[in-house]
């Protein structure tokens, strides 16, 4: 998965890891598995300081949250669920892309920091983007 930000928060989370955020899923790490639309974010943010973190992550028991208003969309995590997701275009989430909400930052390995440039430009050439 992926995690877009900036090079100062992606240092940030390289030296002590990931915090959880309030955000439309409630708590927790927000990440895409769309890397194409993660590269247009943080949203109006210069280019030459947008930063990727690929990451692994062990999702766990995982709940579909598919619409603004769902009833466990803010209280997942009371009920023993480790993750929340969201469908592309359910009306939750960064420009209709799929998210997901990972409530423990343990639960995710960094892999790799990626420039959006570069992870674009890998994208375009074959359709599949590898990264060790």
């Amino acid at each position: 998965m992926y995690y877009p930000t900036s090079s100062s928060d992606a240092e940030y989370i390289r030296r002590h890891g990931f915090q959880s955020q309030d955000a439309s899923l409630g708590r927790g790490v927000y990440l895409s598995r769309d890397l194409q639309k993660a590269t247009m974010l943080p949203l109006n943010h210069p280019e030459h300081d947008k930063v990727i973190i690929q990451v692994r992550v062990n999702v766990g028991r995982a709940i579909g949250i598919n619409y603004q208003g769902h009833p466990m969309q803010y209280l997942w995590q009371t009920h023993n669920w480790d993750t929340a997701w969201a469908p592309p275009n359910c009306g939750i989430g960064w420009n209709g892309m799929e998210l997901f909400c990972v409530w423990d930052p343990q639960r995710i390995q960094i892999l790799k920091f990626i420039k959006p440039t570069l992870a674009l430009q890998q994208a375009n050439v074959g359709g599949a983007v590898y990264y060790s």
